[in-house]
């Protein structure tokens, strides 16, 4: 074939023995996941399970209501470290640790306490980010059997979780991160440990072929956009497990890590668990962006669009707010940020007349 049509290959496969090939020009104007669209199109489909059809026996739970656990679970987690940062900031097995209370931080440096809650809050944010992307790919792919939404939480949690071992790099072991891991851990193996159920999606017809394209330019800008994180999210961990600071941050509290360990020893290490922590969080959720944005373009799929607006809301906004109220704006350090609302705010509004279109009111016979 030479035409990118999803529904023509689909009607060709329907007849007995038909095999569809491809020629490269048409998989390069189809953009990434033009076979799995293809098969789904050609699969028989039903209704998609709702809330009330999962039984009140954990035993019996399908993936995608653990799925759906982990989500809301970490968009909850991320929303308790924000209020934690925003309030006391420190809790008592801090102190514990550094020995040290919040005024006595603030008197050693001035700055130093605004650049813990800088710290704490964007990775707040990208919990809250990995939440929503966990939750739409649980009730958007996995429910309704799409093979492809629990390959892209697998893959997005065999980064994140892991990352709770950077303690044996920062030693400092913190209670409620790890309390968190430990309780959302096993629902994750229960939400990816089985392919999903049967077939439940449905299907908006072909629209304008401009409509489209602009859908695949905004599906670019996405899938770099979580690139850059990604590489962003590993040079943030490899910072936090080896230099700690980068020169932004100690242009901000001007000083050097030297003389931050002579007024406490503990400190630079609290403050490596704090970044390097990000950093694998921030690669976790830029893996499940990359994932969604090449393998879940859909025309009619909001639950796509919709996930990854928020997802860039919790994770790009805190950011940008909280480095404006400590005054921190150095404009080298917030460009990855700006160009990253930029990317991601064009590639969304190009895709939303695609993303968004009306689906089919009947499931595919």
């Amino acid at each position: 074939m030479s035409d990118p049509s999803v529904t023509a290959a689909a009607t060709a496969l329907k007849k007995p023995g038909a095999v569809v090939l491809a020629r490269p020009g048409a998989l390069v104007e189809a953009g990434p996941g033009w076979f799995a669209r293809v098969t789904e199109a050609a699969t028989p489909t039903a209704p998609a399970p709702a809330l009330r059809d999962v039984g009140r026996d954990p035993r019996r739970w399908p993936g995608w209501w653990w799925a759906l656990l982990v989500g809301l679970g970490m968009t909850g987690a991320g929303l308790g470290a924000a209020a934690i940062t925003l309030g006391p900031v420190l809790l008592r097995y801090d102190r514990d640790y550094l020995g040290m209370s919040l005024h006595e931080l603030h008197a050693a440096n001035h700055h130093l306490v605004h650049f813990l809650q800088h710290d704490r809050i964007t990775m707040a944010g990208t919990m809250v980010a990995i939440g929503a992307l966990y939750t739409g790919l649980a009730v958007g792919g996995i429910r309704r059997g799409r093979p492809w939404a629990r390959e892209v939480c697998l893959l997005s949690g065999a980064i994140g979780f892991p990352t709770l071992f950077y303690f044996l790099a920062t030693g400092f072991v913190e209670p409620l991160h790890t309390a968190t891991a430990i309780v959302l851990f096993p629902m994750f193996v229960a939400a990816v440990r089985r392919t999903p159920h049967p077939p439940r999606w449905r299907l908006a017809p072909e629209g304008p072929e401009p409509e489209r394209r602009r859908a695949l330019v905004g599906q670019l800008l996405l899938i770099v956009t979580g690139a850059g994180l990604l590489v962003g999210g590993a040079v943030i961990s490899l910072a936090g497990l080896t230099s700690v600071f980068v020169p932004a941050d100690l242009a901000f509290l001007s000083t050097g890590p030297q003389m931050l360990e002579a007024v406490n020893p503990r400190l630079v290490p609290f403050v490596a668990h704090d970044r390097a922590g990000f950093g694998g969080a921030l690669m976790a959720a830029a893996v499940a962006i990359i994932l969604l944005s090449a393998w879940g373009w859909r025309r009619g799929e909001a639950w796509v669009f919709w996930t990854l607006a928020v997802a860039a809301a919790a994770g790009f906004l805190p950011t940008a707010v909280v480095h404006g109220a400590i005054h921190c704006t150095d404009f080298i350090h917030l460009a990855p940020v700006h160009f990253g609302i930029a990317m991601t705010g064009t590639g969304l509004m190009l895709a939303h007349p695609y993303l968004c279109a009306q689906a089919s009111a009947r499931p595919k016979d």
